[in-house]
């Protein structure tokens, strides 16, 4: 991706809808039409912006590991920073060296309790609850030391998905289709796979964030403990930044803007979908999206880059519905009536986590990108959409 020096473009007032405009002075405003030439400011000429420091390993400095799982039941109290955190993620943001599996478990035998009560692995806590929580422990390590056929083909599938890798941590390119972690119906998951690259001490890399099962790209894995911590403390304390591109229907007006709601999860015997809620609802979580667009294909469709502020459920895909520019091949939240795919694109989801920066648990910083996947190459490909321009969405605002 081509970046340029740009200064951060400010919100504006609110729009209908849940977005609004932000736009720097007039100057600054982009004045070119779509699928035109873009103005001298993102030409090739212009001056690029200063990429961000690189991890340059310390292998002097000598970072302790964090200290090692409970052996005994105790009780803690829900810090400001946890409120309205779900159960699960509060485990693994406690105890990062737990595997899904051992969570779902103690949470499912109700090991584990809030405020004396049994918990679901979703449920929200509040600030101040209590919660009991019992031993813990890491999974065993498998005992061999030659992998199976099957383990081989897994460990070979991981390697060709990564695009960073050192001692601390992994970047993967996610395939769409593929889920992060398991559930009902799903035979095939990042998290098991994870299983065959179990160190000699018997650590087993972490999942650290996660992305939806059709959505592909930059997905990142702590390879110790002490990575764990760090890089959950980014995202927690929002330090990472993260920017996704989509394909949606129709033109978004303005052409960047702000997606501010409150999201509540709805819940039915066949589906799960966010909604979007009033602020006091119950379990409503607010969400904050930048959106950009890129190029247009005519006024069918349009090339839009996404910067999430907050980490929601299903945030990105529920907001560009909310105002009413849909995800493209979206099985949940594409709402338009008489709409029809142009020719030759998939009806696939057209959603990639195309780059994630953040800070190295051990200095510099961790800059991945994602390419496009092959039905979203064909799709820019088909429309003879630039994939190397300009992205207008790389300088939005953090908050």
């Amino acid at each position: 991706m081509s970046r340029r020096v740009k200064k951060p473009l400010r919100p504006a007032g609110d729009r209908p809808k849940g977005a609004r405009p932000y736009r720097g002075s007039k100057a600054e405003r982009p004045a070119h039409r779509p699928g035109g030439k873009p103005p001298a400011r993102f030409s090739a000429s212009a001056p690029r912006a200063p990429k961000p420091a690189p991890y340059v390993p310390e292998p002097e400095k000598i970072v302790a590991e964090p200290p090692p799982l409970p052996t005994k039941v105790q009780t803690v109290v829900v810090t400001a920073d946890e409120n309205n955190m779900r159960v699960d993620r509060f485990l693994e943001a406690r105890f990062p060296g737990l595997s899904f599996s051992h969570i779902q478990r103690i949470v499912r035998k109700g090991e584990l309790r809030v405020n004396g009560k049994r918990a679901d692995s979703k449920d929200r806590i509040e600030e101040g609850q209590s919660i009991r929580i019992p031993p813990l422990k890491l999974d065993t390590p498998k005992v061999g030391g030659t992998l199976s056929e099957a383990a081989t083909k897994t460990l070979q599938a991981l390697k060709d998905m990564i695009l960073f890798e050192d001692a601390d941590v992994m970047v993967l390119n996610k395939p769409a289709g593929l889920a992060v972690q398991g559930g009902s119906g799903i035979t095939r998951n990042v998290d098991d796979m994870l299983e065959v690259m179990r160190d000699a001490k018997g650590q087993k890399p972490r999942l650290v964030h996660r992305l939806d099962r059709e959505t592909s790209g930059c997905l990142l894995i702590a390879k110790t403990r002490f990575a764990a911590t760090a890089l959950t403390g980014s995202f927690r304390h929002r330090s990472a930044r993260k920017i996704y591109w989509a394909m949606v229907a129709g033109v978004p007006k303005p052409k960047q803007g702000r997606i501010s709601t409150y999201l509540a999860k709805e819940e039915s015997e066949d589906d799960t979908i966010m909604r979007i809620a009033k602020h006091g609802d119950e379990g409503a979580s607010h969400a904050v999206t930048y959106y950009a667009v890129v190029e247009t294909s005519a006024q069918k469709l349009a090339w839009v880059s996404l910067k999430p502020v907050t980490g929601r459920t299903h945030q990105l895909r529920a907001h560009m519905a909310h105002i009413d520019h849909a995800i493209v091949g979206d099985p949940k939240y594409f709402n338009k009536e008489n709409w029809d795919l142009p020719g030759g694109i998939q009806n696939r989801l057209h959603l990639l986590a195309r780059r994630i920066v953040i800070p190295h648990p051990r200095g510099g910083v961790i800059d991945a990108t994602a390419p496009l996947p092959p039905h979203m190459l064909q799709s820019w490909n088909l429309l003879g959409l630039e994939a190397d321009r300009f992205d207008p969405i790389e300088n939005a605002p953090e908050e």
